[in-house]
């Protein structure tokens, strides 16, 4: 699926909301510059303000507060959530009934809702919407219709309802191409779809990584300076399979080579004990959880980043780690290799828990450590086409594409 490549026509300034369940590292710095747009005048509506302010991270295992600004320079609003017991990602984690009236009288010419529609302020949004004739566009991350619990009966109900939830919006907004691939399976048509890439902040990664000392942060890990490392940067959980990873650098026998994880969660433990198992733990190094101004100096600092995970809707450390000059490899599962893992180019990819592919992958990608090198920075050179840029533009061609399809209906 294409992306714009230059500004769409608007006869005014839009008016857009943007809801959100809460702020993140990774969409803040999008606010930002959408806020210096002169096409669009918007105003994000927070259902929580977990990020911003500490709060436990059921995935991390830890209390977070991200170490970067992400409510400075762009209008928002808490809206007052009244849930019994909030909670970002639960069904009845977030019910916010004052996103009726901001979007009733609001007056705006697009809304958009980013919280996912399995939370009660999702519908709250979408009634407000229709009933006031406001154009509304919603969408999904998902690649497929497996849950990430493996549980196929819920494949079958969304195969069902996600046809008649998705032509509710009037642009189905999707990250990847993987995504639309699957919006077209459901029959939504083509030109009620839009790309709107999975980005991070370019120019933030790439500045930051110009200031990181490689020989320094390797001294602090315990890593020789010409040592082979790889990296593997998420939340210890499952579904992410970082014991793939520890078997596979066990079976790889790479020389002088040491296996960083930067991340924590459930599986710390037990990921410890088996590193001792199999024989591997000198070389194995447990960073615990990084806050986001330490992680340009863990992809820095490493030569590949590896992530096996089975349910990776996108896998945004892949656009951390190339623009850190870091080439990847990814699972099969890992929605992020449609668009962005280019074989032997940017990266590699495998068959999602076939250990001995990659350990293999492994061997291959350090037979050649100039080849790389150049990895990396062929890497990097493919971040410029899938920038905040872009998605700031195919943003709001969306919004004005809802607007025109609305016109219509």
């Amino acid at each position: 699926m294409s992306l714009p490549t230059a500004p769409a026509k608007s006869e005014k300034r839009l008016r857009a909301l943007i809801l959100c369940s809460h702020p993140t590292q990774y969409s803040s710095p999008l606010w930002r510059r959408m806020a210096r747009n002169p096409r669009v005048d918007m105003l994000v509506a927070y259902c929580s303000l977990d990020g911003a302010e500490s709060y436990q991270d059921p995935g991390f295992g830890v209390k977070v507060a991200w170490d970067v600004p992400l409510l400075q320079d762009y209008s928002w609003t808490q809206i007052r959530n009244i849930s019994p017991r909030p909670e970002v990602g639960s069904v009845l984690g977030l019910i916010n009934p004052s996103a009726w009236k901001l979007i009733r009288r609001g007056r705006f010419d697009a809304v958009v809702v980013l919280t996912g529609y399995l939370c009660a302020t999702f519908w709250i949004a979408l009634a407000a919407a229709k009933l006031s004739g406001t154009p509304i566009l919603f969408g999904t991350d998902s690649t497929t219709l497996h849950p990430q619990n493996g549980r196929t009966w819920k494949a079958g109900i969304k195969r069902l309802f996600w046809p008649w939830l998705f032509q509710l919006s009037d642009v189905v907004i999707v990250p990847s191409n993987g995504a639309a691939a699957l919006m077209r399976s459901l029959r939504i048509p083509q030109d009620r779809i839009q790309l709107t890439p999975y980005v991070v902040d370019n120019d933030w990664w790439t500045e930051s990584a110009k200031r990181v000392d490689r020989k320094a942060v390797r001294r602090s890990w315990g890593v020789p300076e010409d040592a082979s490392v790889i990296l593997f940067c998420a939340k210890l959980q499952p579904w992410k399979r970082p014991q793939d990873l520890l078997r596979a650098f066990a079976r790889a026998h790479i020389l002088n080579s040491y296996l960083i994880y930067a991340g924590d969660g459930s599986m710390r433990g037990a990921l410890e004990r088996e590193a001792v198992d199999l024989g591997v733990q000198e070389r194995v190094r447990f960073l615990g959880f990084v806050n986001q101004s330490g992680l340009p100096q863990v992809y820095c600092s490493s030569d590949l980043m590896v992530l096996p995970s089975e349910y990776e809707p996108f896998g945004v450390v892949v656009n951390e780690a190339m623009l850190c000059q870091c080439p990847v490899i990814v699972s099969d599962r890992v929605g992020a290799h449609v668009d962005l893992v280019r074989e032997n180019e940017t990266g590699f990819t495998y068959p999602c828990g076939d250990l001995d592919a990659l350990a293999g992958v492994l061997r291959k990608a350090f037979e050649s450590r100039d080849h790389l090198k150049q990895m990396g920075n062929v890497a990097r050179a493919r971040m410029s086409e899938w920038s905040p840029e872009i998605n700031i533009e195919a943003t709001l061609e969306a919004m004005e594409k809802a607007i025109r399809f609305k016109k219509r209906t």
